[in-house]
């Protein structure tokens, strides 16, 4: 009972202080952002891009703190360099918990751009946080169902349109496009759901993974292969300020990516997105492989 009493307040406590840290990094942040937005002129843009990534470098050390300070977690990084080269990275990783998100900008903070994740379009209301993704130039996407494309058939191409249109914002700033491959986080009920071949993972999507890289492709020049394992059980941010996640071990790969899958159109060329499939069907098989060796070690 003790116990069960502590850990509330713990996960109250965490909470309260990540909604602090949120509200205080939120307010110069929208405020940078509404210059950039009202001041165009490229020298000023640049000068608020410097300072946007500061403040999320600053609210990202302050959760990664509350992760040290109130929890007795450990975090596992193996194949990280001590140092990354510069350029543009496209990250792709699977997905098991919401904790994912804190982990990755732990692990990566201060040693690549701003992670970026494209978003769902209902995120845009989430209280302050919609807008701060918003003015960070996270892009915003809204998918459509089979049967809504079936019944309006002119939506089609506008989830692509808008990968496009959302990549041709970091043309010119440095960027980190994550993926999780997934498309959703992984549940045994989902596994079984999709039949999928996979022991660790859920079936993997290749066409958001081919916009990107035909929309950039020329801007990106390295691939993070990251992949993530709870030798606990998956938990979420509750279980992790309960201290319900004792461990959590991080494999980074730093690839290049395939020159002949740059530029190319997975729509309409049929004999790419058919060697692109088979590539990413392949480099989950070996994820797999990896999440397997990760849990026997």
């Amino acid at each position: 009972m003790i116990a069960r009493i502590g850990r509330a307040l713990r996960v109250f406590g965490a909470t309260t202080l990540l909604a602090l840290n949120t509200l205080i990094h939120a307010g110069p942040l929208l405020l940078i952002a509404l210059i950039k937005a009202l001041l165009r002129l490229p020298s000023v843009r640049q000068i608020c891009d410097r300072w946007l990534m500061a403040i999320v470098a600053s609210w990202i050390d302050v959760n990664s703190w509350m992760i040290d300070t109130l929890t007795s977690m450990q975090l596992q990084v193996h194949g990280l360099p001590d140092e990354l080269p510069d350029g543009n990275f496209l990250m792709l990783c699977n997905h098991q918990s919401w904790v994912d998100i804190p982990v990755l900008q732990k692990v990566f903070n201060h040693k690549v751009p701003l992670l970026r994740f494209f978003l769902k379009s209902q995120l845009f209301w989430v209280p302050i946080l919609g807008l701060a993704w918003w003015a960070l130039d996270y892009p915003f996407m809204k998918r459509y169902s089979r049967e809504q494309i079936q019944r309006r058939p002119e939506l089609a191409g506008r989830d692509i349109e808008a990968t496009r249109k959302a990549c041709r914002k970091y043309r010119d700033i440095p960027v980190v496009i994550g993926n999780f491959l997934e498309g959703t986080r992984f549940t045994p009920e989902k596994h079984a759901a999709q039949n999928s071949p996979y022991r660790h993972l859920l079936k993997p999507r290749a066409g958001g993974t081919a916009f990107v890289l035909d929309a950039m492709g020329d801007s990106l020049d390295y691939l993070l292969d990251v992949t993530l394992v709870y030798t606990h059980g998956r938990g979420e941010l509750a279980d992790l300020f309960a201290d319900k996640i004792p461990e959590v071990r991080v494999n980074v790969r730093l690839l290049s990516i395939p020159p002949e899958f740059k530029g190319r159109n997975y729509q309409t060329d049929e004999t790419f997105k058919r060697d692109f499939q088979l590539w990413i069907n392949a480099f989950w098989a070996e994820k797999d492989q990896l999440i397997e060796q990760m849990l026997e070690t």
